[in-house]
């Protein structure tokens, strides 16, 4: 059974960077692509960025399009999403996906 599990959430000042991490477990990482997806309060789920399964494609959402920076470690099973220049509309549940598996989500929060 494949699993997903994010990490690295939590309070940030507007300006400011955070690392997400998405760890996977129990299908083949190496020929996976991984996807980001936010789901801020009240809003409907919307794509972030992506990544190919070995790393050298990569697409990102227009808006966080040269804030965010993904990438991925097949060594290690993860995906990281460095986020920098962070604003107040970033705050959201950040989840990862690859291939039919979905982590729970990890809570940004973005406020001085």
């Amino acid at each position: 059974q494949g699993q997903l599990v994010e990490s690295g959430g939590g309070l940030v000042q507007p300006g400011g960077s955070l690392r997400l991490s998405c760890a996977a477990s129990g299908f083949t990482f190496t020929v996976s692509g991984i996807r980001w997806y936010r789901q801020a309060p009240g809003k409907v789920r919307e794509f972030v960025a992506s990544i190919s399964s070995g790393g050298n494609t990569k697409n990102d959402a227009d808006s966080v399009n040269g804030r965010f920076t993904n990438s991925k470690d097949n060594a290690n099973n993860t995906v990281y999403l460095q986020k920098n220049s962070v604003k107040p509309e970033d705050k959201a549940v950040y989840s990862c996906n690859g291939r039919q598996y979905w982590g729970k989500g990890t809570l940004v929060t973005v406020s001085s």
